[in-house]
């Protein structure tokens, strides 16, 4: 299907590639009953640019397109996922110059046959992680995949409502009910991404979160107003214990992050195994 971002490109490394406006590629994954997780990756067909290798659904941006939109509407038209089952998790930027592709990684409820849609398809295929290097892969997918494997997770934002509300001169001592719901509407607006996480431990450029909010004492009464894209949980007791528990519940295709400033909760969260941020880092996505 045509568009307007059909056609080469240079970079600034001299090299040539597909799509005016750039280009970006989907990974979808999932993990069995089995315990097992997959990749759905493509088999170009013969004809095209690395005829026969394996590598992602995708293809060139069009100029009104986002990179997540621009992988999307590329898998749709290159086989049967269905993209509206895609849960997107994070995208990976890889920097050419002057051009760029994107690397989007999404979650998906079940391994369904996926099967080619147009003829730059010639399979598609679920492979296990430990299988993938087994294939003949497109060169740039190869490249890419050890990092891309490392970040098959989701991003679980957890934050310490209490301390990250005291981090706002927004008059909470006069309201604390009130400066948490304030503080979890303004929290939506991290469906929209989040970056500028240490690349050592979150190695892609940005990241769609699963934002938790845990609040305690009288603001309780926040977790069961309605919330746009947040879980808010109600500690019953204290919410650093709350936090604690959330954070050391077993889930393999999760990383943690825990929100707070306070010293005796962020080591209990790094014990359990999560990362810990501070609220400056929150409130500048915000």
């Amino acid at each position: 299907m045509g568009g307007d971002g059909d056609g080469f490109a240079r970079c600034a490394q001299g090299h040539t590639h597909w799509g005016r406006f750039g280009a970006s590629g989907l990974l979808p994954y999932h993990r069995g009953a089995d315990g097992v997780m997959r990749v759905l990756l493509q088999q170009r067909a013969w004809w095209g640019i690395g005829g026969g290798t394996w590598g992602m659904f995708g293809g060139a941006l069009h100029s009104h397109e986002d990179p997540v939109s621009g992988a999307l509407r590329e898998t749709a038209e290159e086989c049967t996922l269905d993209p509206a089952s895609v849960t997107v998790h994070g995208t990976r930027i890889e920097d050419h110059g002057g051009w760029n592709f994107v690397s989007v990684i999404g979650s998906v409820p079940e391994t369904a046959e996926v099967r080619p849609a147009s003829r730059e398809t010639s399979k598609a295929a679920w492979v296990e992680l430990d299988q993938v290097t087994g294939k003949r892969l497109f060169e740039p997918f190869a490249r890419s995949w050890p990092l891309l494997r490392e970040g098959l997770k989701r991003l679980v934002l957890v934050v310490d409502a209490a301390n990250v509300v005291g981090a706002r001169a927004d008059g909470w001592w006069k309201d604390r009910a009130g400066a948490n719901a304030r503080l979890r509407d303004d929290l939506a607006v991290l469906e929209k991404g989040v970056s500028g996480l240490p690349k050592e431990s979150f190695p892609f450029d940005s990241y769609f979160p699963e934002v938790v909010l845990v609040v305690e004492g009288e603001a309780r009464r926040v977790a069961d107003e309605p919330a746009n894209g947040v879980r808010v949980v109600a500690a019953p007791h204290s919410g650093d214990d709350r936090i604690v528990e959330l954070v050391s519940e077993p889930d393999p295709d999760a990383v943690r992050l825990v929100v707070t400033a306070d010293r005796g909760l962020r080591a209990r969260c790094e014990a359990a195994g999560a990362h810990v941020t501070g609220p400056r880092w929150l409130l500048g996505c915000l």
